[in-house]
């Protein structure tokens, strides 16, 4: 029996090496496409749920505060931006965080924050949050009251 010459099937092997290369190259970008779309949409929908929540406490606490003008109605956190600031999703879990330790002012009244801020920057002052394993600081840099909003603005940046 004799051996076919390796000559004639060079032309199919090096088509068919090519082909496959191009499956594999094809399946990478494919991948990174659908990957880097489902983080947009993750990060968006955290962004919804975040603002969903805060939406529902917000009208819970203009239901139940209506009829009182000098309170805390409304709590928003800003973050300041930074060059040590972590990425966006670590500083919204951070927020939320903030959110729920700062809950005990809504409903108190606008003329005595000052013990309120005083107690609040005791509390919270470069205090760590560990947010997926990485440790974060943040400050407390300004809190301003208006017409029944607290508006707080954070530093925040990664521990050392």
């Amino acid at each position: 029996m004799r051996v076919p010459e390796y000559r004639r099937f060079r032309p199919f092997i090096q088509l068919s090496g090519v082909f496959v290369l191009g499956m594999i190259v094809g399946s990478i970008v494919y991948n990174a496409i659908f990957h880097a779309s489902y983080n947009k949409l993750w990060i968006e929908n955290k962004d919804l749920k975040i603002q969903e929540e805060q939406y529902i406490d917000d009208i819970n606490s203009l239901k139940k505060y209506s009829k009182r003008q000098t309170v805390i109605k409304e709590i928003n956190i800003r973050a300041e931006e930074s060059e040590k600031a972590p990425d966006s999703v670590y500083v919204k879990e951070i927020i939320q965080l903030l959110t729920d330790e700062l809950e005990v002012l809504r409903g108190r009244d606008v003329y005595n924050i000052d013990e309120y801020s005083k107690m609040t920057r005791i509390m919270l002052n470069k205090k760590t949050y560990n947010v997926r394993g990485h440790p974060y600081t943040v400050k407390i840099t300004t809190m301003l009251v208006m017409e029944g909003v607290l508006q707080v603005w954070v530093d925040i940046s990664a521990a050392p």
